[in-house]
C-alpha cells in the first residue's frame, strides 16, 4: 500500500524527510506589507526576518487551500495529513474539506486528518510517528488510533526573545499580560492539551529561561529512552545546540532532532527563538 505523509509548511521537514518520497509540506502564505512569501524551499529566512524587522506592521500568514491540499495527494492509497493545532490556524478546516471533496470521488480511500495542537517540530514528530507506524506494517486504523494517542501525550515548549507577533495576531488572548520586557523577563510558553498556548513560567534572560523548559519538559516526559525530542530554532543553530547538549546530560532520548525554522515558525518565533517537542 503506498502512502502519504502531508505536513502544513509549518511543520518542519528534516533533511532526510525531504528525500523520502512518502513526505511533503503543503505551503502557507505570509506577508510583510506588500511582499507576499510562499512558505517552501524558495523561504528565505535572512530576507524575511530583515522585512519584519524594518516594517511597522505585523507579519500575516494564510492557510493552504483545500485544493493544495488535494495536489500533494498523488496516487497514494493511504493519505494522512498533519496539520498546525486548529485553535491557531485555519490550515485544519482547510484540510478537512480536502478530505471531504476528495472522498466523495474516492469513496474507498483512506484518508485522515490530525489536527497536532501543535505546531513546527511538534508536526514533525507526528510526521515521524505516522511513518514508523506504516513501516510496521500496521492497518490504516491501527495507525490513525496509535498516532491521535500520540499526540495525546505530546508536549511543545518554546520561549522567544519576543512575543510581538504572537500578540498582534492575537495567538495570546488567554494569556495574562507579560512582564516587561526591559526586565529581560522571558516567558517559557507551551501548548495546552486543546492546542492554545500557556505561560509556564519565566526566567530572567534567555539562557535561564531554556534551563528551565528543559527542566519543564523533562519533569512532563516520561519514558524518555523510547521518544524522540525536536527542536526548532529561528537563526540560532548554536543555542539549539547548546540545549542539546544540556538535554543528553539529563536524560537519554532515542533520539534528538535539531532544525532551522521555516517560514511559518519563523514568524511566530522571531529571531532568537527555540521550540522544543517530545
Amino acid at each position: 500500500m503506498t502512502y502519504k505523509i502531508i505536513i502544513d509548511s509549518c511543520g518542519e521537514l528534516t533533511d532526510v524527510m525531504k528525500q523520502n518520497e512518502h513526505f511533503c509540506n503543503v505551503a502557507l502564505e505570509l506577508s510583510v506589507d506588500d511582499h507576499h512569501i510562499t512558505d517552501d524551499e524558495t523561504f528565505d529566512q535572512a530576507d524575511f526576518l530583515r522585512r519584519v524587522k524594518e516594517s511597522k506592521n505585523c507579519p500575516k500568514s494564510s492557510c493552504p487551500s483545500p485544493e493544495s491540499y488535494m495536489e500533494a495527494f498523488g496516487d497514494a492509497e493511504r493519505i494522512y495529513m498533519i496539520t498546525l493545532s486548529s485553535n491557531l490556524s485555519g490550515s485544519y478546516n482547510s484540510a478537512e474539506l480536502a478530505k471531504n471533496i476528495y472522498s466523495e470521488e474516492h469513496p474507498d480511500a483512506d484518508i485522515h486528518v490530525f489536527d497536532s495542537r501543535s505546531a513546527s517540530v511538534g508536526e514533525t514528530l507526528i510526521g515521524l510517528k505516522v511513518q514508523e507506524l506504516e513501516e510496521k506494517g500496521l492497518d490504516f486504523d491501527s495507525v490513525v488510533m496509535q498516532t491521535e494517542a500520540y499526540i495525546n501525550e505530546q508536549n511543545t515548549f518554546f520561549v522567544l526573545e519576543t512575543l510581538d507577533t504572537l500578540r498582534k495576531n492575537g495567538r495570546l488572548s488567554n494569556l495574562k499580560a507579560v512582564v516587561a520586557s526591559a526586565l529581560s523577563i522571558k516567558p517559557v510558553m507551551g501548548s495546552t492539551p486543546e492546542g492554545t498556548i500557556c505561560q509556564l513560567g519565566q526566567a530572567r534572560g534567555m539562557t535561564k529561561a531554556l534551563d528551565k523548559l528543559i527542566q519543564d519538559m523533562l519533569e512532563k516526559t516520561k519514558n524518555t529512552e523510547e521518544r524522540v525530542l525536536a527542536i526548532a530554532h529561528c537563526n540560532c543553530p548554536k543555542r539549539a545546540q547548546s540545549m542539546r547538549e544540556k538535554i543528553e546530560k539529563l536524560a537519554k532520548f532515542k533520539d534528538i532532532i535539531v532544525v532551522d525554522t521555516a517560514g511559518v515558525s519563523t514568524m511566530y518565533a522571531n529571531d532568537g527563538g527555540v521550540i522544543v517537542a517530545v
